[in-house]
């Protein structure tokens, strides 16, 4: 897939700012062998106002790679490859991130609780580009203070 040149994520005057971060299990339900109706509608609602973390592309990327080869994987592959790739962009996880998790991490844990890395880094992307994460864990990710967090998923899987 390549790299990116710093000019593919900027956007156009009068384009949508991006406003929401979905999450593997968003990304993943408009990729199901029957994608989630109601996922299918939001995208096209606000599509361009959607991105993804790094960590959500090494997730789906991971996914799918450890498929067996075949029919299926090629499918979504090429999904990842012609739809995600070159319509969201990919925010990276970078130092304020970092900071707002270590915090986050600090506060979850004197209230005994453990964050998981992934879910963590996640969050702290949303959290630090001041935008919503889409996702169906919603139990992950509403231990985060501050956050807001939404579920566009309506079938149950």
């Amino acid at each position: 897939m390549g790299t990116r040149s710093a000019n593919a994520r900027c956007r156009s005057p009068g384009e949508a700012l991006t406003r929401f971060l979905l999450d593997t299990s968003t990304v993943s339900a408009a990729m199901w062998k029957a994608p989630d109706p109601a996922v299918l509608a939001k995208l096209e609602e606000h599509g361009g106002e959607c991105a993804i973390s790094s960590q959500v592309w090494h997730e789906l990327r991971y996914g799918v790679g450890r498929l067996p080869r075949g029919k299926r994987r090629d499918v979504l592959d090429a999904f990842l490859r012609d739809v995600v790739y070159p319509t969201l962009p990919i925010l990276a996880y970078d130092e304020r991130a970092a900071e707002w998790l270590a915090e986050e991490r600090i506060r979850l844990e004197k209230a005994g609780k453990q964050v998981p890395l992934a879910d963590g880094q996640i969050a702290a992307v949303a959290a630090t580009n001041g935008i919503s994460i889409v996702t169906a864990n919603l139990a992950d990710f509403g231990i985060f203070k501050g956050l807001a967090v939404q579920n566009w998923i309506t079938a149950g899987r």
